[in-house]
């Protein structure tokens, strides 16, 4: 909003309706001119306290003295009005700007000294007015001031003529000067925000044309495979056996044959599917070492992707008691995958570590980071269980990312249990709990609750 706001305002400026964004606001997009606004009304309050005071040193007792006082008074009041009403050229701040020279003008016929305040009320003319109505207003101040040098003067001097006219041509040069920088700068900026909005719009969509194309490939890939092996081998065993089953009482030996056959194309099938099976599963499984390696592995590709900006590490306590199933593997490698992405994406944070601990009947894994952190949902402070709904996931999820609701599938699937502890600015510890017998037990559906 405040962008657009500036922009606005630029174009207002360019087309001549209003000369410049608002120093007198607290928290105005120019820093310049708002210390430079700062500037002209501190130089206006202690030019109309000098020129008071000496007015009162210089002609004491006089009976105009009163009025000159009353009218100074007159003038800071209604100078004090000026941020209240704003920097545009609405009528009630025309009216303002109007009174504020009137009783400046008043001032300086009763008493001369009072024309050097003119030089902020060229900074407030030049700000408010259109161009031509500003610099009107400043040939009129400029004539009052030369008429007030030339009052006070013994005689006549060509300093007095020529110097006030120069100083603010100089003053009005400079300002415009400045304003018209502003302009163009906003528009730069302006121009910049487009490119940079249209650069990272550019990025999401190749991304993600290369995401759908990389798995349209995938699909393709798999699909030839399975046409080329699997499928071609089954419908030769469909063939086998039908024809098997036409022989099977005219011609055993045949029939024999075929259901062979059949036997040796299923074997391979199985091969072929297992191999599906190998290619699908995460490629540091498959490399061989087991998990402890690949969360190894895993931690070091993720520091040396950030570049000194995040440093992860991985830690393995205890000695499980026999060879973790490739479901559980996966399923874990996967969860530190996806928990390192989302610190990487969402949490800020500088340092990451990855714990894998080996229990009697279950093992665990602890994501931890020292992020900005979050405040899980009201009344599911810590733990998602089995079930997920309702739980911290769905806080989780909407601050940290898409990544926990996958996480918290592949536990559930497991018959496991995801906790989440965080806090504003504390970071953040995802667990991952998989009870062994559970995840050994091939007959149990993913989809059930444990016990």
């Amino acid at each position: 909003m405040e962008y657009v706001t500036e922009q606005r305002s630029g174009a207002a400026e360019a087309d001549g309706t209003a000369a410049g964004p608002d120093p007198d606001a607290a928290a105005g997009p120019d820093p310049d001119a708002r210390w430079l606004a700062l500037l002209m009304h501190a130089a206006f309050f202690l030019l109309l306290g000098a020129s008071l005071t000496r007015f009162l040193m210089r002609h004491p007792g006089e009976a105009r003295t009163p009025w000159i006082i009353a009218l100074s008074i007159t003038l800071a009041v209604l100078y004090l009005l000026g941020p209240v009403l704003g920097s545009r050229p609405t009528p009630r701040r025309l009216t303002w700007l109007g009174v504020l020279v009137a009783v400046w003008m008043v001032l300086v016929v009763l008493a001369p000294s009072f024309a050097w305040c003119a030089v902020p009320l060229f900074y407030t003319g030049l700000r408010i007015l259109p161009p031509r109505a500003a610099l009107a207003l400043v040939a009129l101040l400029t004539a009052f001031v030369v008429a007030a040098q030339l009052r006070l003067a013994t005689g006549f001097d060509p300093n007095l003529v020529l110097a006030p006219p120069a100083v603010a041509a100089v003053a009005t040069a400079v300002f415009v000067h400045m304003q018209r920088q502003a302009v163009r700068q906003r528009e730069l900026a302006a121009r910049q925000r487009e490119l940079i909005d249209d650069l990272l719009r550019t990025r999401r969509e190749l991304a993600a044309t290369e995401r759908r194309e990389g798995t349209l490939a995938e699909r393709q890939r798999l699909s030839m495979e399975i046409h080329d092996t699997l499928a071609q081998g089954l419908s030769s065993q469909q063939m086998l056996l039908q024809a098997a089953d036409r022989t099977w009482t005219a011609d055993p030996d045949a029939a024999r044959r075929h259901v062979r056959t059949a036997t040796g194309i299923a074997e391979r099938n199985l091969a072929e599917a297992r191999r599906f099976v190998h290619d699908l599963a995460p490629a540091d499984l498959a490399e061989g070492g087991g998990l402890e390696a690949a969360l190894h592995a895993l931690a070091a590709r993720e520091s040396a992707q950030a570049q000194g900006a995040l440093t992860v590490r991985c830690h393995v306590e205890g000695t499980p008691h026999a060879p973790l199933p490739d479901r559980v593997q996966s399923a874990l490698l996967r969860i530190a995958q996806g928990a390192l992405a989302n610190v990487r994406e969402h949490a800020g944070a500088t340092a990451a570590g990855l714990t894998l601990t080996h229990l009697d009947d279950r093992v665990v894994l602890d994501i931890g980071d020292n992020g900005r952190g979050f405040t899980p949902e009201p009344g599911a402070p810590r733990a998602t269980g089995t079930g997920g709904a309702g739980s911290t996931g769905g806080a989780a999820s909407t601050v940290r990312g898409h990544g926990l609701p996958a996480i918290r599938a592949r536990v559930h699937q497991l018959g496991g249990t995801l906790t989440i502890e965080s806090a504003p600015g504390e970071g953040t510890v995802l667990s991952a709990e998989i009870p062994l017998t559970t995840a050994e037990n091939p007959t149990r559906h993913p989809t059930e609750d444990p016990a």
